[in-house]
């Protein structure tokens, strides 16, 4: 049977994977200026028998490749990113980071090592395989716009029937997979609010118009936007990350600029809370007699898993039995945003999970600078992805 063949390929290639993402964690690159990974990646493929190798796909280092299955089926597109974070690596591990403020601290690196062997082991089953697989290996995940639109702009999901991804998380247990259809991470915006007021001495506070206290006031209107304008049956969050008021003890501020970050799990709450931010811009304007200056971007959707697809997922999943998976579970809304999000906008498809948290010690959060996966979460993506794709390419799948 090919899904038995491929896993025990597989198998063979466990420990390559795991050197892959070592060196790729020694060597991470920040988003969209991932020259050397990009290069790397492409460079793999050399003597892979794939089909086709895209590279700068999108404009943006991005790395697109064909697997053409010697029988008819249907198109499948299976993504993995590579960029990292301006993080400063705290782990001590003896392959941490060997570029000073750069860390792979969200598990991308995870990511592209198991894709690539996966993608090599595909390849070497083509005459076996059914349909037509696009791996895409995307740069910029992290940065907003991200390196998804860009990739969708070049054509990227053309002729595609659906598409997956795997996120390693430090959250989940080692051993299990975790999916869930329809609406299953946040989307996000950001906004940027300058008060301008009229500066002074603090011995005179009449003759000035203090930044300050308008911003203060600012911050706490806005903390009232999920408590009471969003329906207790909805997600969504505020947060003030930079409240840039410092100064001297003795001088009344002039300008106040406040940064903060929006999540929401609807495109309802996300219209309210933007709605609602400019409401409060307009509205200290008029209470306070400041200036403001509002920068209002909304950029990566709310995450929608079609629950077709998920539900395939969750099924060959199961039936592959994998050894390494104790159990495929759905998982909670999570509250971090995605880029991901972009191509399920356009193609149905879904962003699944496996267990990556460390079997001893603590689990650090993504972006935290001592964060670290269990490595056998490694393996257990290849078999997973390994075993929704051949069962969706060869239309098996709820006939």
């Amino acid at each position: 049977m090919l899904l038995d063949e491929l896993m025990k390929k597989l198998d063979e290639k466990k420990e390559r994977i795991i050197e892959i993402r070592r060196y790729l964690h020694e060597h991470p690159e920040l988003s969209f200026q991932e020259d050397e990974t990009a290069k790397y990646i492409s460079d793999f493929y050399t003597d892979v028998p794939v089909d086709n190798v895209e590279t700068n796909f999108g404009g943006e280092r991005g790395i697109v490749v064909t697997i053409k299955g010697a029988k008819p089926g249907k198109t499948i597109a299976i993504r993995a990113d590579f960029d990292a974070l301006p993080i400063k690596e705290e782990t001590g591990l003896p392959f941490a980071s060997k570029n000073e403020g750069v860390m792979h601290a969200c598990g991308h690196d995870g990511h592209t090592a198991y894709m690539l062997v996966l993608a090599e082991t595909l390849a070497e089953f083509k005459d076996q395989l059914k349909g037509t697989i696009r791996v895409v290996h995307q740069p910029a995940e992290e940065m907003p716009p991200g390196g998804a639109l860009g990739m969708i702009k070049a054509g990227v999901l053309e002729g595609v029937d659906a598409i997956l991804g795997i996120h390693v998380m430090t959250n989940m247990e080692t051993g299990k997979v975790y999916c869930r259809g329809g609406n299953t991470q946040t989307g996000r915006s950001y906004f940027k609010l300058v008060v301008q007021g009229k500066g002074g001495h603090g011995s005179s506070p009449h003759l000035a118009n203090d930044a300050v206290v308008a911003a203060s006031s600012f911050v706490m209107n806005v903390q009232t936007i999920v408590s009471r304008r969003i329906s207790p049956f909805d997600v969504a969050s505020v947060t003030i990350g930079n409240l840039d008021g410092k100064g001297t003890f003795n001088v009344i501020k002039d300008t106040v600029t406040i940064e903060g970050d929006v999540r929401t799990m609807s495109n309802e709450a996300r219209e309210t809370v933007e709605n609602q931010v400019r409401a409060f811009t307009e509205g200290l304007e008029r209470s306070f007699g400041v200036t403001c200056n509002l920068e209002y971007k909304n950029d990566y959707p709310v995450l929608y898993n079609d629950p077709e697809v998920t539900k395939q997922v969750r099924q060959a999943v199961e039936d592959a039995q994998i050894p390494e998976v104790e159990a495929v579970l759905e998982n909670p809304p999570q509250p971090p945003s995605e880029d991901f999000a972009y191509y399920l906008e356009k193609t149905p498809g879904c962003f699944f999970y496996v267990g990556a948290a460390p079997e001893s010690g603590e689990a650090y959060p993504h972006h935290h600078p001592k964060f670290n996966i269990d490595e056998k979460s490694l393996i257990i993506s290849a078999k997973s992805m390994a075993a929704v794709v051949l069962s969706y390419c060869d239309g098996s799948i709820n006939e």
